[in-house]
């Protein structure tokens, strides 16, 4: 392991205890969310590599498959990584572009995409500005934690350090934000959201039907 991935997951495991501690917070929209037919909230974030996006840049080239991860230690990441894999030519038959927004520096998406052979760019939001822009909410423990054991559901500080400990050095390290939802959103050409799934648990993977049908949309809408 780098030295760089090391600080960062030093850091991010610092981050996940404290909120875990805290509880989720983020659980309401404090304003109509982003929406089918909305213009997408533009965004310039830098992928694992170190090179600039922006998102307007991207779109007028074909429809956008944006994806929001959950954690790099998630197993609900892990199993998304790898529907990703089995439907990512059927996204860019369509000529849609994939693009994931994930948590973290930009050390952890690198390893992260090379251990799951992710096919796309992920792009680092370290403080989860774009998530909030896109009404990302944080889940309840019933959302995250659902078939764990009662002390995680109640929030147990003691049970969260056991658990963080017993993944440290593991490809599931309790890392960044563990309440952040995931989310999933197509937009058209001209920057329009034509479709905004967001997700209702941690496993509450869209149909890539729907997907595929509304990045059809997109084009005939084009």
């Amino acid at each position: 392991m780098s030295d760089s991935l090391s600080l960062q997951i030093q850091s991010a495991e610092a981050e996940w205890l404290s909120m875990w501690r805290q509880g989720p917070s983020r659980l309401r929209w404090a304003r109509v969310p982003v929406q089918t037919d909305d213009t997408a909230p533009d965004f310039e974030l830098q992928d694992s590599a170190g090179r600039s996006v922006r998102l307007r840049d991207v779109w007028p080239d074909g429809p956008v498959l944006l994806m929001f991860w959950r954690h790099y230690g998630c197993s609900c990441g892990a199993d998304r990584a790898r529907r990703l894999q089995a439907e990512f030519d059927d996204y860019r038959a369509l000529g849609a572009q994939v693009l994931i927004v994930g948590q973290g520096g930009r050390a952890q998406p690198a390893d992260y995409a090379a251990r799951h052979q992710l096919p796309c760019p992920v792009l680092c939001d370290p403080v989860r500005s774009v998530y909030e822009a896109y009404d990302l909410l944080e889940g309840k423990p019933s959302q995250i934690v659902f078939d764990a054991p009662d002390e995680f559901l109640k929030i147990d500080a003691e049970a969260g350090g056991r658990l963080q400990q017993s993944r440290r050095g593991t490809s599931r390290a309790a890392v960044n934000s563990p309440w952040q939802l995931p989310g999933e959103f197509v937009i058209g050409t001209a920057g329009k959201v034509r479709l905004a799934h967001r997700y209702q648990h941690c496993e509450d993977w869209p149909n890539p039907l729907v997907l595929i049908a509304a990045l059809k949309e997109s084009v005939w809408a084009a």
